[in-house]
């Protein structure tokens, strides 16, 4: 680390202000995450652990990825620590995409507010089925040339952020090419149809479904150039999925830390669990995946920061990861026994939220048919 933020400081944030706000009051209620959010930001700033991630010029932190990614680690030790840094998806990602490809006008109107934390986006990519999923060549959503503007109608679902978004991100295909547009969440075009009750609780903003009914935009509100919205789309998946491995690394390691909390006090058949062999296995296995997510994360960090490319290590990184967090908050609640099927502890819900990772930001399986073709190819 450079010494700019000290990683001490960010597990003590964590364990002073996050973790004891948490509550299952925010289980699928966007509203009280935002509430939570809005009391611990300001902390975050008074701490200097706000926004990491963008450069100074825009009030962050200006850390390198190698720098950040223990930050995101530990932060990630709570669901309401990433959001509170400002460091959480989708706005994480959005930020950046606004910062490569807005322009200073997009930039002071959307980035700007993002930034400060006063509002929060979505990125709309997703459609039902026939449309794009894994395979975003699918892509249905529409989006036409008339006068001055564009006129947009699509069907998008499980768009993370969605409920209380200020806009969204959105792409569509037109006569160029897929394209990606800045969208007002008050456009009378486009309606929040419901937010979206997932498996995984804590998610900001929820899953929400959207749809786009002629929805007009101005020129303006096309972000980068028209016919790019799949390279950008790529180019904002490779690092975003390194973030989501950094961060839900530190949800992984609270509920082994719990576990093992759990293990040395309880006792069965005259003896502590954590005396057993099984047990012992178990937490070496869950520190083993543990390490081997983070040295894979750090290697993606570490090329990114160089300059290299990471589209084949990003997309082994998170296969194995989404699995091995998995399996290690799996493993958790396993050995808290009941505990670990309740909501009395964090294990049962943080399993929840490792549990879709294995699908978002694209399933592990068609992440091993693509890297499995381009292995054949070399």
């Amino acid at each position: 680390m450079s010494g700019r933020v000290d990683i001490a400081q960010v597990r003590d944030f964590v364990e002073r202000h996050c973790i004891p706000l948490e509550s299952h009051a925010h289980v699928h209620d966007p509203a009280a995450l935002d509430h939570a959010l809005s009391q611990l930001r300001p902390i975050a700033r008074e701490w200097g652990l706000y926004l990491p991630q963008m450069p100074a010029a825009q009030g962050g932190l200006g850390l390198s990825w190698t720098e950040r990614a223990a930050v995101f680690e530990e932060a990630g030790r709570s669901y309401l620590g990433p959001a509170a840094l400002n460091c959480a998806a989708p706005d994480q990602p959005n930020m950046i995409s606004l910062l490569q490809q807005g322009t200073p006008a997009q930039q002071l109107r959307y980035l700007r507010p993002l930034a400060e934390g006063r509002v929060r986006s979505c990125f709309a990519m997703t459609e039902p089925a026939p449309g794009a999923g894994s395979d975003p060549s699918m892509l249905r959503t529409t989006a036409r040339r008339e006068g001055g503007g564009w006129v947009i109608d699509g069907h998008k679902w499980f768009i993370t952020g969605a409920v209380g978004a200020a806009f969204c991100i959105v792409l569509a295909q037109t006569e160029e090419g897929p394209t990606q547009f800045i969208v007002d969440m008050g456009n009378p075009g486009l309606a929040l149809v419901r937010a979206i009750r997932a498996i995984d609780p804590y998610a900001v903003g929820g899953h929400g479904e959207l749809r786009f009914t002629a929805c007009r935009v101005d020129g303006d509100a096309v972000l980068g150039e028209a016919g790019q919205g799949f390279a950008y789309a790529q180019a904002r998946l490779e690092p975003a999925r390194v973030s989501h491995c950094l961060r839900l690394l530190g949800r992984a390691r609270r509920a082994l830390e719990i576990a093992q909390a759990y293990v040395c006090e309880r006792t069965s058949f005259g003896e502590r669990l954590a005396d057993l062999q099984q047990i012992q296995a178990m937490v070496a296995d869950c520190h083993i995946d543990l390490h081997a997510s983070r040295l894979m994360s750090l290697d993606c960090a570490r090329r990114m920061d160089e300059g290299l490319p990471v589209k084949t290590e990003s997309a082994m990184t998170k296969v194995f990861v989404s699995e091995a967090l998995h399996r290690i908050a799996d493993r958790a609640a396993q050995m808290c026994g009941a505990l670990g099927m309740s909501e009395d502890a964090p294990v049962a819900l943080i399993l929840r939220e490792l549990r879709p990772f294995r699908v978002y930001d694209g399933a592990s399986e068609l992440h091993r048919a693509t890297l499995g073709r381009r292995f054949l190819k070399t």
